[in-house]
Order: C-alpha cells, then structure tokens, then sequence
C-alpha cells in the first residue's frame, strides 16, 4: 500500500495524454517518454488536456495502484516549467489534489547547520 510520506519520490508529466490510457500505457509512457522506472516506489502523476482531471500510478512492489481524480468545476495548475518531467515533493502533491496554485508556493529554504555556537 502507498504511503505518501515525505521519502517518497513523484514525478509530473507535463505533457497533456489520452485520458484512455490506463496502467499499461501509462507505465510504458513513464519508461519511453519520462526515461524512468515505473516499478520502483515513486508515483508519475498525468493529465488530461482541459486539466480537470489527473491520474497517477505507481507500483507497490505487487502491482500498480491507478488513481484518478475529476474536478466538477475548475482545473489542476500545471507547473509552467520547460522541461518535460518536473520533480515533485509530496506536499506539492498534496497541495496539487488539493487544488492549490503550485506554480507559486514557496518554501523557506532548508539551514544545515554544523552546532548551535
């Protein structure tokens, strides 16, 4: 079962797809058009054209799990970036199902410090 906890790895297609494809086409996009793994514990998320609808697979180690969410009344806000895959963290994630403008979140940057003094 998936756990979407901080460790876990996601990846957006930005390219709109078929919203027929189901887990066979879609895990064959992730190995010929993303250049990655579809068996290993990440989550590739996709869209449709309109963007009021995505899916995302992954695999679990026994098979692939499929989701797929429809808005009724607006649309996901897809990263505008120009590369065709765009790494994501889990709470961009949950920010993106949750309808949030990920394009503009922005996080305070990560201190790694040595000691305190």
């Amino acid at each position: 079962m998936f756990r979407f906890d901080e460790k876990l790895k996601v990846y957006l297609y930005r390219d709109p797809v078929d919203f027929r494809y189901g887990m066979n086409s879609l895990s064959i996009l992730v190995e010929q058009g993303m250049h990655l793994n579809p068996m290993d514990s990440s989550l590739y998320i996709f869209g449709n054209r309109r963007r009021d609808r995505i899916k995302i697979i992954g695999w679990d180690g026994s098979g692939f799990w499929l989701l797929i969410k429809r808005l009724e009344a607006s649309r996901f806000i897809w990263p505008d970036k120009k590369t065709e895959v765009v790494t994501m963290t889990t709470d961009l994630l949950h920010a993106l199902l949750d309808g949030d403008d990920i394009t503009s979140i922005q996080r305070h940057p990560r201190r790694e410090y040595l000691r305190v003094s």
